[in-house]
């Protein structure tokens, strides 16, 4: 099999990115939008543009800023123009679509999301890059020589300041330290205690906050890195990689351990005990577990303990939703408190030309350096055991035993993996079916008599001179928004929760797919210091760095407030407005079980109008609703406390989301908005009820003033079903055509209940 390339059919996810770049700013400052007006109403193209200056002129006030504002006039195929306009001059009535930014960069995240810091009016310069927070990250620890620590430019740090750099193995805290990467400090009794000494021989690691296996590393340079031009990963996606607050200080614990990541519960509650003594602003935890229950042990048991009082002294606290996707009811991190963040692709993909011997064309998807391979033999595994394999073992296999490369067939899924000269080109099973069919017929012509072979050949398109089947593989490419779309990843844990079905999970969205940054020298996958990753544990320090900038912005909020304004404000489209799609063993349109909210739109984020705020005492009865003993809850908060009676409502706790997973006749249900916008405002309810549901709001108009910041109403759902149904989802909306503040509405309808006694 020396000059062989196989191609292989696996089980297994893997992800392509998606997007296009859209950047929000401030009112005074002109961008380029475009102003859709659909189809034409004159044939002449000179009344079009007459028409569109017109429009333009009747905006701008005189035919000189007519002249400085227009880009372009569509006036063939459908009338529309393109001018620089401020968001106060934007046209009503009309399609008005931000314009979308084509360019090659390497963390395409921050200028995919629009949080591109190129303008004095962008979020990242409003909130100084975050530089007045401290995010604490609780992962696997710190290369601390990255250059993405640099901390050029910075001040002192914070008096406020409490936590230290412990030094430890290839680790001094004195001198990897700075005035970026302020804090540094490892936890490891509660995975000895739970496993005892591990073998370093055979588990490699750093008796100090040094991160070994690079996740770590990765997480909190994407929150916080510096800016650093220039960067390419094996050629690909070059540009300037830095993390979404760029000024924030870091403080690391490393709780997480051994290449696996293994985190003891123990050690992750604390380090959240140290990180809120230590004074951070913001905690990011890209953990989760497998078992999407409570118990004693369960690390997100502990995790939700600790997240819990870290929410109490107004720290949010930001987690991953898992990687145990598509199936539902996979998702980690449910407490209502932690903000738990899905992943998704992005605009980025890595197109690689496939070519086969009969001179046709597929472009796979792959991290191959190159050089192309030229023209070698083509073949498929007649085993099921061989061709039925996991992706690395696959590769491992073909690789030892000579072969030049692998072509993986299978369902989409968001795992690609680099090589430099070495080519795994992924691709779905109906292009894999294709090449099958190629290396099938070529066989059946080197075997049968023309005749015979044209006549296969006209069931399945195929036509090859060459005596054997073989392949080209060319080097991979970096293609930046469309046509690529923007898909929920397939990995990523889905909703409902199985722990309190009526409390949303995930939160939010954000990209996790194929994200660059910086990762660890002993990183398999490790180009100069970099990799690509893929994973909830990527998008949680997107939707962490963001959220440095919103309490940099806004230091007043609480948690929740800041939590509200991220569900209420995001894309339920991509930034150019195509649907997002989940997914799975099949595709989908997305729902909130799939991305919450829907995808993190960070400069709206900063401006939501209306948040649905939250104290310690709502998450206390939120407890109580959930049969938490008095004991227990008297327990968390240190001090006596006894539930009310009645019993409160799960469903009226005042989440920015509504979930009822058991309708039977009718339920009501209240919550309450503040006022985070301007002072006089007057807000309009429109309501998007799911499929054979009611929903009426009570009141349908809201008044906000000097002395009305706070208002609250009331939610009647009944449903027209019949029959025991799964969820249906739908939307409500409070507008005052300024500031949209959505929250998903998700019902299932349960006229024969669950669990009834028969007698």
């Amino acid at each position: 099999m020396g000059q062989t390339i196989i191609l292989v059919a696996i089980i297994l996810t893997v992800v392509m990115n998606a997007q296009s770049t859209f950047v929000v700013g401030d009112a005074a400052e002109r961008k380029v939008y475009v102003v859709y007006l659909g189809e034409k109403e004159h044939d002449d193209p000179a009344s079009v543009t007459e028409y569109h200056h017109q429009m333009l002129w009747s905006l701008l006030g005189s035919k000189e800023s007519v002249h400085d504002s227009i880009v372009y006039s569509y006036r063939h195929g459908f009338s529309g123009f393109a001018a620089k306009l401020t968001e106060t001059e934007l046209p009503e009535v009309v399609h008005v679509i931000p314009n979308t930014l084509y360019e090659l960069t390497t963390t395409r995240t921050w200028d995919y999301l629009g949080l591109s810091p190129g303008t004095s009016k962008s979020l990242v310069h409003k909130a100084d890059m975050g530089r007045k927070i401290i995010v604490g990250v609780i992962d696997t620890g710190v290369w601390p020589e990255s250059e993405m620590y640099n901390d050029k430019g910075y001040g002192p740090i914070p008096s406020r300041w409490k936590g230290s750099c412990e030094s430890g193995e290839l680790f001094n805290g004195s001198i990897h330290c700075n005035k970026k990467l302020i804090g540094a400090k490892y936890f490891v009794d509660g995975l000895v205690a739970e496993i005892g000494d591990f073998d370093r021989a055979e588990n490699a690691e750093y008796a100090s906050p040094r991160d070994f296996n690079g996740h770590g590393t990765h997480v909190s340079s994407t929150i916080g890195g510096s800016f650093l031009p220039g960067v390419s990963y094996l050629g690909l996606g070059r540009g300037t990689v830095k993390g979404g607050a760029p000024g924030v200080r870091l403080a690391i614990y490393k709780a997480c351990w051994l290449q696996s990541g293994s985190c003891s519960g123990a050690d992750v509650l604390k380090a959240i005990d140290e990180a809120i003594h230590d004074g951070v602003d913001v905690l990011s935890l890209s953990l989760g577990s497998k078992v999407p229950l409570y118990s004693e042990t369960d690390v997100r048991e502990l995790t939700s303990v600790g997240a819990f009082h870290a929410v109490a002294k107004g720290i949010p606290v930001v987690a991953a939703a898992g990687n145990d996707g598509p199936s539902a009811q996979t998702i980690s991190n449910v407490a209502p408190w932690i903000l738990t963040v899905a992943a998704t692709t992005l605009d980025r993909s890595f197109p690689t030309a496939i070519t086969l011997g009969n001179n046709i064309t597929i472009l796979g998807q792959a991290i191959f350096a190159g050089p192309e391979l030229g023209y070698s033999d083509l073949t498929y595994p007649q085993s099921g055991e061989t061709s039925v394999t996991p992706a690395v073992d696959a590769i491992i296999a073909v690789r030892n035993a000579g072969g030049l490369g692998v072509i993986i067939a299978r369902n989409p899924t968001h795992l690609l993996l680099p090589s430099r000269n070495f080519p795994s080109v992924a691709v779905d099973f109906e292009l894999g079916t294709d090449i099958l069919f190629y290396i099938r017929s070529t066989r059946y012509h080197s075997s049968h008599s023309p005749n015979t072979f044209m006549n296969y050949h006209n069931i399945f398109g195929f036509f090859s001179l060459a005596r054997s089947p073989i392949v080209k593989i060319g080097a991979s490419r970096t293609l930046v928004a469309r046509p690529v779309a923007t898909k929920v990843a397939t990995f990523s844990s889905r909703g409902p929760s199985s722990i309190s079905p009526a409390i949303l999970k995930p939160d939010i969205a954000a990209p996790g797919v194929n994200i660059l940054a910086a990762t660890s020298l002993n990183d398999s996958f490790s180009v100069n210091g970099f990799s690509m990753k893929s994973g909830t544990s990527m998008a949680t320090p997107v939707v962490s760095g963001i959220v440095v900038l919103l309490k940099s912005l806004h230091p007043h909020w609480s948690p929740s407030a800041i939590k509200s304004a991220i569900v209420t404000t995001a894309w339920k489209t991509d930034p150019s407005g195509e649907p997002i799609f989940a997914d799975g063993s099949s595709r989908k349109l997305a729902d909130p079980f799939d991305y919450g909210g829907g995808l993190v739109n960070p400069e709206r984020a900063a401006k939501p109008g209306l948040v649905y705020d939250m104290a310690t005492h709502d998450y206390v009865l939120y407890l109580c609703a959930a049969d938490y003993s008095d004991m227990s809850i008297s327990r968390v908060l240190g001090k006596a406390t006894v539930c009310p009676t009645p019993k409160p409502s799960v469903l009226d706790l005042n989440l920015p989301s509504i979930t009822i997973p058991n309708l039977r006749d009718e339920v009501t249900l209240t919550r309450t908005l503040t006022n985070v916008g301007p002072l006089n405002s007057v807000y309009k309810v429109v309501i998007n009820p799911p499929t054979g549901v009611n929903v009426g709001v009570t009141p349908t108009t809201f008044v906000f003033n000097s002395t009305a910041t706070k208002l609250s109403f009331t939610v009647r759902v009944t449903t027209t079903h019949r029959v025991n149904t799964g969820y249906f989802f739908g939307s409500l909306t409070w507008s005052d055509n300024m500031h949209n503040v959505a929250i998903p509405l998700s019902v299932r309808t349960q006229i024969l209940p669950r669990y009834y006694d028969e007698n």
